[in-house]
């Protein structure tokens, strides 16, 4: 809010060139303004206007501009009055007034620019500490103050270069707000639009920089752009002396970086550039490479391990990604290979641990994976090589064994063939205990 507050402040500095009197005044014109078309005719308010405006002390200059718009309320120079106030209470250092004043210029003119951007800003550092009526004023007058900061005529005293300074100030404070108005509803592509303006306007404001970082990434999908600003915010923090601002922009950053990455490998070599870069790089997203697909990791399961040793949970894993690419194909061929070795081409049947989905007394669906066990959705079909009397149930943990013969990838299946249940155990027979002799 500090940071918000000096930018206000110093436009009102600015805006007040055009505000002082001036040797050049002439009895009957407005102080200040000599070309203004503005003519106070009644020699009392002139000179009442004339003792406020002269008045040294800022507190008192404000009170003074104060108690000459509340005896001339009609007055040609009503605005201007309030305006005076305004910056006599901002060189006295007095926000709450300076608020004020802001607020009563736009009762009598709703679209005032230098009211507006005051607003704006004090606004927004009310809603950032969670005010919902100061962001609901803010959005609207943000939106008012980009509206009409184009049709904004240059005040009469006023050099162009710090009219230009002036509205570009403005331009960063309407559009750092409505930025903020935009993510808070989470409209992260608007929010992401103003405050890209907002940045071009000044690079160094930590809170629109880091502001525009968490519109870019909570975007779906992901703008990686955000983690170059993410950068720069957290570079400014540093500057500042605020750890505390650096640990935690860092935490959010690193954890998106992460969950896009797959790890946190290379973070550091990511920051590094950032620092002698003013602008965003159009390649940057290049920087940083995505996190493996499973798609990756099946192919990569096959390059770092021998298939041979795989379980039956990952060689599933790997034939599930075959037409992912040519690369998983190859590694699919070999995991199927493997299983053909380990059943001597249909010679030996496997022993695989199950849960049964369905079942009749031919046939069998089970799962085998532990994901597919808690899903109940079966990943092998059995077909029995002799029909059993009774089917087991569903849900019956069990061990089928066979041949496994073909699959399909998506949605992934095995089939096996020859297949068969444990054998039933024979009940055990118990012999009836021996009768005692009674005791006589």
């Amino acid at each position: 809010m500090k940071k918000v507050l000096a930018m206000v402040l110093l436009a009102l500095i600015t805006s007040a060139l055009g505000l002082q009197p001036t040797p050049q005044t002439q009895p009957g014109q407005q102080p200040g303004t000599p070309t203004s078309q503005k003519v106070i005719k009644d020699p009392a308010e002139y000179n009442a206007y004339i003792t406020a405006l002269n008045t040294q002390d800022p507190a008192a200059r404000g009170a003074a501009m104060e108690a000459f718009v509340k005896q001339y309320p009609q007055s040609v120079v009503l605005t201007d009055a309030l305006e005076q106030a305004m910056a006599a209470y901002q060189q006295a250092g007095n926000s709450a007034k300076v608020e004020e004043l802001a607020k009563r210029l736009l009762s009598v003119n709703p679209n005032n620019i230098r009211a507006l951007a005051i607003v704006t800003a004090l606004g927004r550092g009310k809603a950032t500490l969670g005010d919902p009526n100061a962001l609901k004023e803010m959005c609207t007058s943000s939106q008012t103050g980009l509206q009409q900061l184009p049709s904004w005529t240059k005040p009469g005293e006023m050099s162009d270069a710090d009219f230009q300074k002036l509205k570009t100030q403005m331009a960063g404070i309407f559009n750092g707000a409505a930025g903020f108005c935009a993510l808070q509803a989470k409209n992260y592509p608007q929010a992401r639009d103003f405050y890209t303006q907002a940045f071009q306007i000044d690079p160094n404001d930590l809170q629109n920089v880091y502001q525009l970082a968490v519109a870019d990434l909570e975007q779906n999908p992901i703008d990686l752009n955000g983690l170059w600003y993410c950068a720069k915010a957290i570079q400014l923090a540093q500057k500042q002396n605020n750890a505390q601002a650096a640990g935690g922009m860092a935490a959010y950053c690193k954890a998106k970086y992460k969950r896009f990455h797959g790890g946190e490998d290379g973070w550091n070599e990511l920051l590094a550039p950032t620092a002698s870069e003013t602008a965003l790089p159009p390649d940057f997203p290049k920087r940083i490479k995505p996190a493996p697909t499973p798609c990756d990791l099946a192919v990569r399961a096959v390059q770092e391990n021998d298939p041979a040793t795989l379980g039956f949970s990952d060689k599933e894993f790997i034939l599930s990604k075959a037409n992912c690419s040519p690369a998983n194909k190859e590694a699919a061929d070999k995991v199927w290979q493997s299983i053909l070795t380990m059943e001597k081409n249909g010679e030996a049947r496997l022993e695989i641990p199950v849960k049964i989905v369905s079942a009749t007394t031919d046939t069998i669906d089970a799962a085998i994976t532990d994901e597919n066990q808690a899903a109940n959705k079966a990943d092998i079909h059995v077909e029995l090589e002799k029909p059993v009397t009774k089917a087991p149930a569903p849900g019956t943990m069990t061990k089928i064994t066979g041949v496994i013969t073909k699959y399909v990838a998506d949605p992934f299946m095995f089939t096996m063939e020859k297949g068969a249940l444990p054998a039933a155990k024979p009940p055990v027979h118990h012999p009836p205990a021996k009768k005692g002799k009674k005791k006589k």
